[in-house]
């Protein structure tokens, strides 16, 4: 089943933590000192929030699957959509290992469709391997190029490819 997800970035995060706790009434199932996240089931989301310098308000939205197979079925609906799709293989983002596949719809609002197999001890992998833009885990999808080796399992800003 899939997951909707929403990403906000927020001035306070203390301050975020509150709000949603109560708005949700839950507290977050991951805090972290620049991010937390709750995973309700009731509406099933997958809601993340993080103070990592970019200007507060949506970042971007998606939908978490469940599985590979699922993630892969997403990103044919993408391409069909019409948007350039950026694949990222075992990323890691927001203390998680994903799979993860980015577009735009046609306003400029970046999806990310993701597979998420395991934690991890750092927001973003911060490496030249990974698609993204080293300050929230979003890639910058008009300045993101597939790498040209097939064989790779990301793909990186353009400025840096090749």
């Amino acid at each position: 089943m899939n997951r909707f997800h929403v990403h906000l970035n927020v001035a306070d995060l203390a301050a975020s933590i509150r709000f949603y706790s109560q708005l949700f009434a839950a507290p977050p199932a991951v805090v972290k000192d620049d991010y937390a996240k709750w995973m309700l089931e009731d509406p099933r989301v997958n809601f993340a929030i993080s103070n990592t310098g970019r200007a507060p308000g949506v970042d971007h939205l998606g939908l978490q699957v469940d599985n590979g197979d699922e993630l892969v079925a997403l990103g044919k609906r993408l391409d069909a959509a019409g948007g350039t799709v950026i694949p990222e293989e075992a990323t890691i983002c927001c203390y998680a290992r994903s799979d993860k596949n980015w577009t735009e719809d046609p306003q400029g609002t970046r999806w990310e469709t993701f597979h998420t197999f395991g934690e991890a001890t750092t927001y973003y992998a911060g490496d030249a391997a990974c698609a993204t833009d080293g300050a929230a885990c979003t890639p910058n999808v008009a300045e993101m190029n597939p790498k040209v080796d097939k064989g790779s399992p990301c793909c990186s800003p353009a400025a840096a490819c090749c």
